[in-house]
């Protein structure tokens, strides 16, 4: 069955640095664009990133542009997300997301990210 499995999250000051990161399983990972979402408390999932099967295209919402990378090692069924200069306001809960078929609904449970003095 498809797997989702997120980690790397964590407790940083603001402008400091994270690299979440999922780890898929269950299908053919290069074959699938990926994405990553985000939940604050009390705010709706919102699309964060998002790159193509082979890397070669990507994404950005306009609240993370210049600040977050997406990357993709197909070897390893990975899926990065690169965070630098953090801002209290990237605080939630980061998703691993993978539009496959039938369901279109795969998810991962998510890795908490805390930007705090």
């Amino acid at each position: 069955q498809v797997q989702l499995v997120e980690s790397g999250g964590g407790l940083v000051q603001p402008g400091g640095s994270l690299r979440p990161s999922c780890v898929a399983s269950g299908f053919t990972f290069g074959r699938y664009p990926m994405r990553w979402y985000r939940q604050a408390p009390g705010k709706e999932r919102e699309l964060v990133a998002g790159i193509t099967s082979d890397g070669g295209s990507r994404i950005y919402a306009q609240s993370v542009k210049g600040r977050f990378t997406i990357s993709r090692d197909n070897a390893k069924n990975t899926v990065y997300l690169q965070m630098n200069s953090l801002k209290p306001e990237d605080t939630a809960v980061y998703y691993c997301y993978a539009p496959i078929p039938p369901t279109y609904d795969y998810w991962g449970q998510g890795t908490q990210v805390t930007v705090s003095s």
